[in-house]
């Protein structure tokens, strides 16, 4: 009998253009590559229906968001009561295949009676009352501010809810310590993210510029880009520095401005920011989170060269015999003035094979979570 399986998105994942849309549809991908039959339900928010997921889903259901004041108004997480949708349990309710929700942003129905004989995937991205605690630190908008802190104290008290999953998934062995603390009773496996890598890529020799990517509208990265200009990239003349993401800021931009050498590249494709990634002759990552698997770093790990970070871009990753760890600018000026210098040896992607693999690969987790799933067959 054909395996099915349901899965609730948090937004429609495709393209497949930053961390969070990346591990959904890679996972679809994965999944459905290995025989399984995904009815895909998708909240639509900023991002048009893409017909390219009807290739990897057999059913693709698109719910509109609720947003703005009235969704404000209750006592759940804004980012969830938005995603309260009649039409998706009735959805749900139509079969009775197994159903996995990605990131506690769709877990409204999670708990609903109706599904209490149903077997429950709770896909773990983020520690969220952890994000958005310090997103409201790192936002000077006031009323901003002031919804950050009021969303992260809604999920912490709305984090109980997921004890009715039969299977929680985390994407850190750090989270997974966390949440098998919080919920001794659960199941709680390590899952880390699924990406767009089959394969160590990264190419031997070297190039000219260093890079920092990621969604750069999302206040953390951000901040990282701000720090980096502001304490290592303004360090690095004559060496070319790119950040490259989604949507900067003015700010960012003014900051970035105010040196020949920093160069921002607004919304690049995705493969102008895979080509960055693997020509870059340094990807520099920090994080001032250390909550999830920042996807980045395995994108940066499986296509580019030498890879720098702060100690907290690999909490709970294993990956730390991989990168260059450095936890102040001064050494992180000193390590990319080293490294800049220095040759991708396939010496390097060849222990990175070994580190990566099966771990890190998709096919090899998405079997891992196959075997994990109760099937009604």
């Amino acid at each position: 009998m054909d395996r099915k399986l349901n899965l609730v998105s948090i937004n429609i994942p495709w393209p497949a253009n930053y961390g969070g849309v990346i591990d959904i549809y890679c996972k679809i991908k994965a999944l459905h590559d290995c025989g399984i039959k995904i009815i895909l339900h998708c909240f639509e928010y900023e991002r048009p229906r893409a017909a390219e997921l009807e290739c990897v889903c057999e059913k693709v259901y698109y719910y509109r968001r609720r947003t703005g004041l009235p969704a404000n108004i209750t006592c759940l997480p804004y980012n969830v009561y938005s995603r309260k949708d009649k039409q998706l349990i009735n959805n749900l309710l139509e079969n009775d295949y197994p159903i996995l929700f990605e990131g506690l942003h769709t877990c409204y129905y999670l708990n609903d009676r109706r599904l209490k004989h149903r077997f429950k995937i709770f896909r773990e991205c983020n520690i969220e009352h952890d994000y958005y605690r310090e997103t409201g630190k790192a936002e000077h908008n006031i009323i901003k501010k002031c919804f950050f802190y009021i969303e992260a104290f809604r999920f912490k008290r709305y984090q109980k809810t997921v004890a009715d999953a039969e299977l929680m998934i985390a994407v850190s062995q750090t989270d997974t310590d966390y949440l098998r603390k919080e919920f001794p009773y659960a199941r709680v496996e390590f899952v880390p993210c699924f990406h767009g890598n089959n394969e160590v890529t990264a190419a031997a020799g070297q190039s000219d510029f260093l890079l920092y990517h990621g969604k750069l509208s999302v206040k953390e990265n951000e901040k990282a880009a701000l720090y980096l200009i502001e304490n290592v990239f303004s360090g690095m003349s004559p060496y070319r520095c790119v950040i490259a993401g989604m949507n900067p800021s003015n700010e960012l931009r003014k900051a970035a401005s105010r040196y020949d050498h920093i160069v921002i590249e607004a919304n690049p494709s995705v493969e102008r920011i895979n080509e960055l990634i693997r020509t870059a002759q340094i990807n520099l990552l920090v994080t001032f989170q250390d909550t999830g698997l920042k996807l980045k770093l395995l994108n940066s790990l499986f296509a580019g060269r030498h890879v720098v970070v702060n100690p907290m871009m690999l909490a709970g990753s294993g990956l730390d015999k991989l990168c260059h760890i450095a936890g102040t600018p001064d050494k992180m000026i000193a390590t990319c003035r080293e490294l800049m210098k220095k040759p991708f040896s396939p010496d390097i992607s060849e222990e990175r094979r070994n580190q990566l693999f099966p771990v890190f690969s998709n096919e090899y987790q998405a079997k891992r979570l196959i075997d994990m799933i109760a099937w009604n067959t």
